[in-house]
């Protein structure tokens, strides 16, 4: 008798399953089901992959949610970076716009964004705050505050009928933060003697040794450029990077500069932090960018993005002597206070070189300590295992080598190793309150590339199309045929784009022109009914072995058979 609860206590049993953020670093999105009823927790995208031509955002999967939308709880968000709540706008309304709990900076992001999207339902928004507790369905959710590198950024205590668990959100433990409160550890261990049934936490830095580090040491890095500098100062970061941005603007106040800021993202989230209060300046500091050449250089400060090199951002046209507001000179200092993005290191090489030679100098985080991550590192990681003392670990946030490395730390602080999952997108991860494990079932979570207006119509085919068009170009083979003979009229008209200049390449094309008569000839002569597709994919197939054997490349022919 005594037995029953323990075995039903046994039964009862929870669902993880990852959308995106496993595997790869962005696109933050996770579902908690409990008999069927869904917590999402973040809804993100990344930036595209650089063979991923004129894509804009990849997206997470949603397959699995539709049709369940009257099943789908709420959404907690953890912060306002994009790769936790970018693909707000293109989620939101197929999702049956379910309620969303995020803190005020967060929402406010997330806000503004959705100006951009008028045509989408009004986003029901609940604000939360550090300690805030709600409850949605079986789920008891009580936010944390966390470090990281934008404010407002919180972890989850989740309280289900299985066990309690604790998802981290981005972090670091910092002592001695710029614009944010110091790490609550107290608060931490009080939430780690609650019994931590799994603790899931961001493995972001899980390779880097050490700790990260502080945003004081950032800060008099920082302001010995600033103490040095005898002209403007240009200064890129991220946009959402609303810590950076406080230490320059802060700088910039002590050194008497004013301070011009540019860039879309940037322009919109100091709105947003100023209104809030998370963002603080002196009457007067700001200025327009129209205002700069008012002021002597040695009083000026441009806050812009573009440290990525981004084709279109502030800090590229600048390079490209484009900007209209400031032309770089001797004795400007140029700033890039953040990490490069793995897969933009050659774009923001050029753009240095660039910036190096109109007479700039050029400070970067390879120089000196002038960005910190806001991701932990292998001490911080341990720590916080010890501290929360979970039964079972899942590591979250990364790289496939990421979570291998995170796990690793897990066993190094005495986690079983049954009792710990690396678990990649689209994966089922069971959770009971005695195992966890992968189950068989998996669900879609594939690419959604958002292009321009388009969202899921750019597939692997069109992706592999625009790949071809890049690498070896295109190749337009127009042919005219009598309708009553079957035979080319005249000589087929090329146009390539990308793959050889036609007037060097005379040869070649009458050698071209000669096959494509043979083969539409030789298609069409026996008089019985033409099959027009076949023809087109003989040229394409023929005339694309023959290219290569003379060129060694394989552009994309598109054949057009013209009837008159």
């Amino acid at each position: 008798m005594g037995k029953g609860p323990r075995r039903r206590q046994k039964e009862k049993a929870l669902r993880i399953i990852p959308l995106g953020g496993l595997g790869e670093v962005g696109r933050n999105m996770m579902l908690l089901e409990y008999k069927k009823k869904i917590l999402i927790i973040d809804m993100g995208f990344r930036l595209p992959e650089e063979e991923m031509f004129g894509v804009d955002y990849i997206i997470p999967n949603i397959s699995y949610l539709l049709g369940k939308q009257k099943n789908i709880l709420g959404i907690v968000f953890t912060h306002g970076h994009y790769d936790h709540i970018g693909a707000v706008p293109y989620l939101i309304d197929k999702l049956g716009n379910p309620p969303i709990f995020a803190s005020p900076l967060t929402a406010g992001i997330i806000l503004k964004r959705q100006e951009d999207f008028p045509h989408l339902p009004w986003l029901n928004i609940t604000r939360i705050k550090d300690k805030s507790k709600i409850k949605l369905g079986e789920f008891e959710i009580e936010f944390f505050r966390q470090n990281h590198n934008i404010p407002d950024n919180f972890g989850l205590f989740i309280k289900t009928p299985v066990g309690n668990i604790v998802h981290t959100s981005d972090f670091k433990f910092d002592k001695n933060p710029i614009n944010d409160p110091p790490t609550d550890f107290g608060r931490l261990r009080e939430i780690g003697k609650r019994g931590i049934l799994l603790l899931m936490s961001d493995s972001t830095g899980a390779e880097e040794k050490g700790h990260s580090l502080s945003e004081k040491q950032i800060f008099k890095n920082l302001e010995e450029i600033f103490r040095n500098s005898k002209g403007r100062i240009i200064a890129a970061t991220f946009g959402s990077l609303i810590n950076r941005i406080q230490q320059i603007i802060t700088l910039s106040e002590k050194h008497k500069r004013k301070v011009a800021i540019d860039g879309y993202t940037m322009k919109m989230n100091v709105e947003i932090c100023r209104n809030l209060g998370y963002i603080k300046t002196k009457k007067g500091t700001l200025i327009s960018p129209k205002e700069i050449k008012k002021y002597p250089d040695p009083r000026i400060t441009l806050l812009c993005t573009g440290a990525q090199g981004e084709e279109s951002a502030i800090l590229m046209r600048i390079a490209n002597r484009e900007y209209p507001f400031l032309k770089i000179k001797k004795g400007d200092s140029v700033i890039f206070s953040s990490s490069v993005v793995p897969g933009n290191e050659r774009t923001v090489q050029f753009l240095k070189d660039n910036i190096l030679r109109q007479g700039a100098i050029v400070f970067h985080y390879k120089m000196m300590d002038i960005h910190a991550g806001g991701h932990a590192q292998e001490e911080e990681l341990k720590k916080m295992i010890r501290i929360m003392k979970p039964k079972f670990f899942m590591p979250i946030h990364g790289q496939y080598s990421m979570l291998v490395a995170h796990a690793q730390l897990a066993k190094e602080q005495k986690i079983p190793e049954r009792n710990i999952v690396v678990a990649e997108n689209g994966q089922v991860i069971k959770l009971t309150h005695e195992k966890i494990s992968i189950e068989k079932e998996e669900v879609p979570s594939n690419y959604i590339m958002v292009d321009g207006l388009g969202i899921g119509d750019v597939g692997d085919i069109v992706l592999r199309d625009r790949q071809t068009l890049a690498s070896g170009g295109m190749f337009v083979i127009i042919t005219v045929v009598d309708r009553k003979t079957g035979k080319v009229k005249g000589s087929p008209d090329i146009i390539s784009r990308g793959f050889v200049y036609l007037k060097e390449s005379k040869d070649l094309l009458r050698d071209t022109r000669k096959k494509v008569i043979r083969i539409v000839n030789k298609a069409t002569g026996s008089g019985a009914t033409v099959n027009w597709i076949y023809i087109k994919d003989e040229i394409r197939r023929k005339i694309g072995a023959f290219l290569f054997k003379k060129t060694k490349r394989r552009p994309m022919i598109l054949p057009v058979v013209i009837e008159v």
